[in-house]
This record gives C-alpha cells, structure tokens and sequence, in this order.
C-alpha cells in the first residue's frame, strides 16, 4: 500500500486504528498484530489471529515512526496489535523537550 496524509487503516486481529501523520513515497508493507492493515471501508478477512510476537498492543494518541522509511502513524484507537512495517515494529515518538527557561 502507499500510505497519504490522512488516509486511515485498521487492524483485522484487534482494535487498533490509525491515520498517516507523515506519508512517504514507496509503498509500504503496513502491519498491526503480524497480519497486514486494510482501509477503514474494508471488509476484514475471517480467521485472522493475533500474532504473539506482534502482541505489544498500541496506546491512543501516540505516533509510531518507522525511523528507516519515515512512516510516522497517530493511533486513533487502541488495540493489542504491535504496529510494523514488514517484520520491523515501529516505535513510539518521543516528545521535543521545552527550552529551558531560566
């Protein structure tokens, strides 16, 4: 898939919701839970486990980077799905600390 600004994505092995926070231009092997993540009006496919490597979960309202490519995702809705692209799980971005103010 090519991921654009805004397009959302949802797991088919648990809640979990995204949207592209920072798209990038390749096409992207975007997973959630092992298995791979389909479009908000796509039918889910019966059958589909949890993988348990892939069983990290996801928090609402943070953003996960894949720092290779720069896929930067905002979960919409938790889930017990690890986001990844391929077998790489994304990470969670850190928070620019404020200038100190002395």
């Amino acid at each position: 898939m090519n991921p654009k600004i805004g397009a959302r994505f949802r797991s088919v092995v648990c809640d979990t919701e995204v949207i592209v926070v920072r798209p990038i231009a390749e096409d992207v092997d975007l997973r959630c839970g092992g298995h791979p993540m389909i479009g908000m009006d796509d039918a889910p496919s019966l059958g589909a486990a949890l993988d348990p490597e892939f069983a990290g979960g996801t928090a609402l309202g943070k953003r996960y980077v894949d720092l290779t490519c720069g896929l930067e995702l905002l979960c919409t809705k938790p889930g017990k799905g690890t986001l990844s692209v391929s077998t790489e799980p994304l990470t969670v971005k850190d928070a620019k600390p404020l200038p100190s103010s002395d």
